[in-house]
């Protein structure tokens, strides 16, 4: 019998339909019925008959007309909502919803606990993959369970498999009490708090600790994988609170909310559900809850998966934006008049930093006259400027350590996500369980830090060159690049949003990793937060982004000043691109939605990807001796190793 699963207020009901030729308000009727009858006092609500409500999708919040029938307008096991009217209407928490319409992934990655990049995962959060494992892992997997049953059978006393946790180590726990000693861990230990993680957040974090547990020294059985693999590839995923981990002994506060969900307990989000309930998420995409098993609950949630998964689009945005942010940078020098001769490649062979050659270089091939002729270096060759200000003239030094400082933190990152971050860990070949602190966050909360840090000199020196491109004393253009000063006020308050957003990234990139609190009764008296650490890194990276938007908006703005002079052909075609969704400033208007236009660009690297065939054109011709990319270069469309990903028909 077709039914349908609806939303009143604070409760979720199943509502079975015999007849799909009723309507949408024959569904919200029968629904608001069996709410009154299960709430003391009818649940504040009179007469079902005289109840002012609409219905709507819980995906997509799209209304339904009342009148139209249900098998026009819903599938089997549909989710939807009823909203009394005078109601407020909180029921997806957080913000919930994916940035981009869900679609169901036709290949797979291959996930061995050992190849995962940052890249990797952070389109594993995106959803352009679904997840198998190799049969390596699979054996890894099955071994080291192996060895966790035959310590149950024999009655061995062991950590977190047969005694209790933390200060609790030394309570050892019968045997007939070994599930609920699990599953009461992971209860107790959802203690988050905040906002949940956005969709792709959640995904990131389930996809990176199903790669630490495919590696099979976690204890974990085949099924218990399996099945988070089967919500992983159905967008099953937990509702995770963003704060409550001091980053040892695991994220376990996060980590724990993820493993709730899967247990059919707390809340989850699907495409096809929004949120709801997770045993009706679950069962609305034919999975079952996970039943946990002998040290399962442990192995769930020790482990920096929260930090790395965080960090792991932190280390992506910021390759992204450092790319950029030489483009924007070389744009603002041109619009400024200034000169190429500090990109000398001679003078930064005498300072060899790989980051520092590299912004020179792609300044260089960005501004090159002889290679892309530009009208408006040009205009002023023979000017009696000697040297410009260090916002131009120095930004392969101080762009270049950001570079160097992302490489660093992709390193950690890169070596974080492929390593086994349990206690106590599973040797099979050992035969012995051994405990440790692999589950200690220090490494990526330092990593991620020193990001922060890095990457906010990127915004910090933008703001300077905004400054210049508004002040008329310095950029020889009208006083914040508009007409009529004093009726338009132009970019003045941009230039102030940038300059707030520095601000505030001071004292965000104050590092989280110095702090520690001793916490477990004293059992775990170090700890890394490295979940704010991560949290904030990405806060940072979001506001250098926007810097860099208001810069880019700014110098091409600045351009129109200096018609009908061009500049070089990637730089066109930058303004090009900028055009196609922020028209020139004539006169004053709303200024927010184009450096949210922007933003958007900057976020899906078209800047980068518009100036990148020709920064590698020129990177032939000088050096053709040479095929090797930088390492913080983007290839697009680079070809998916074969070993890696799987088409969803053939398997190829």
């Amino acid at each position: 019998m077709p039914r349908f699963t609806v939303h009143v207020r604070d409760e979720w009901l199943t509502v079975p339909c015999r007849d799909l030729s009723r309507t949408v308000q024959w569904l919200g009727l029968e629904a608001l019925k069996r709410y009154i009858k299960n709430k003391p006092g009818n649940g504040g609500i009179g007469s079902v008959q005289e109840t002012s409500f609409y219905v709507r999708r819980c995906q997509g919040q799209g209304l339904l007309d009342a009148d139209d029938t249900l098998e026009d307008t819903l599938e089997d096991n549909d989710f939807v909502e009823i909203v009394i009217d005078g109601d407020t209407n909180p029921s997806q928490p957080g913000s919930g919803q994916l940035n981009s319409p869900y679609r169901e992934p036709n290949e797979y990655i291959l996930l061995d606990g050992n190849n995962l990049t940052s890249t990797d995962l952070v389109n594993l959060g995106k959803g352009l993959y679904m997840i198998k494992l190799t049969p390596e892992a699979e054996k890894k997997v099955g071994q080291s369970r192996a060895l966790i049953e035959n310590i149950v059978t024999e009655n061995k006393v062991v950590y977190g498999i047969t005694t209790g946790f933390g200060k609790f180590a030394q309570t050892v726990i019968p045997k007939s009490k070994l599930k609920e000693l699990q599953e009461n861990l992971i209860r107790s230990h959802s203690a988050g708090v905040g906002k949940p993680l956005s969709p792709e957040r959640s995904r990131m974090l389930l996809a990176l600790r199903i790669n630490v547990l495919a590696k099979g020294y976690s204890g974990i059985s085949l099924d218990t994988l399996h099945q988070m693999i089967e919500a992983f590839n159905a967008s099953c995923l937990s509702y995770v609170p963003e704060k409550g981990t001091v980053g040892a002994s695991g994220d376990l506060a996060p980590l724990s909310h993820l493993a709730l969900g899967l247990m059919g307990e707390g809340r989850m989000w699907s495409p096809k559900s929004g949120w709801a309930d997770a045993k009706y998420v679950l069962e609305a995409h034919g999975l079952k809850p996970i039943s946990l098993k002998p040290k399962e609950g442990l192995a769930l949630i020790n482990g920096t998966q929260m930090i790395t998964s965080l960090g792991s689009e932190a280390v992506e945005r910021a390759l992204a934006i450092a790319r950029q942010a030489d483009i924007i940078a070389a744009l603002t020098l041109e619009v400024l008049k200034g000169t190429t001769k500090a990109f000398d490649s001679d003078i930064h062979e005498l300072r060899p930093h790989p980051g520092q050659k590299e912004v020179a270089f792609r300044f260089r091939s960005l501004l090159d006259s002889d290679h892309n002729p530009s009208e408006i270096a040009e205009s002023h060759r023979f000017c009696d400027r000697v040297q410009d200000a260090y916002t131009l003239r120095c930004c392969p030094q101080v762009h270049g350590v950001v570079n160097d400082t992302i490489a660093f933190a992709k390193n950690i990152i890169d070596t974080e996500i492929n390593s086994a971050t349990d206690n106590p860990m599973v040797f099979a070949e050992r035969g012995e369980t051994i405990s440790g602190g692999n589950f200690h966050g220090e490494y990526p909360a330092k990593a991620l830090d020193y990001l922060a840090i890095g990457v906010h000199e990127l915004a910090a020196i933008s703001e300077r060159r905004i400054e210049r491109l508004c002040n008329p004393s310095l950029s020889e253009l009208p006083a914040f690049l508009v007409c009529e000063g004093g009726l338009n006020s132009g970019f003045m308050i941009a230039h102030c949003t940038a300059a707030s957003l520095v601000s505030e990234n001071k004292v965000l990139c104050h590092p989280s990793s110095v702090d520690s609190l001793s916490t477990s009764a004293a059992t775990e008296d170090h700890v890394s937060m490295g979940g704010w650490a991560a949290r904030k890194a990405l806060k940072v990276i979001e506001h250098v982004e926007q810097v860099l938007s208001i810069e880019l908006l700014a110098a091409c703005q600045g351009i129109e000043f200096l018609r009908p002079l061009r500049t070089t052909t990637p730089l066109e075609k930058v303004y090009d691109l900028v055009r196609s969704v922020a028209k020139p400033w004539i006169r004053d208007r709303f200024m927010a939605p184009d450096i949210e236009a922007v933003h958007r660009l900057l976020l899906d690297q078209k800047i980068w990807k518009v100036a990148h065939p020709y920064i590698e054109k020129y990177r032939m011709e000088h050096f053709p001796e040479s095929r090797l990319v930088s390492p913080t270069a983007f290839v697009p469309n680079s070809p998916a190793s074969p070993r890696k990903h799987l088409c969803n028909e053939c398997d190829h």
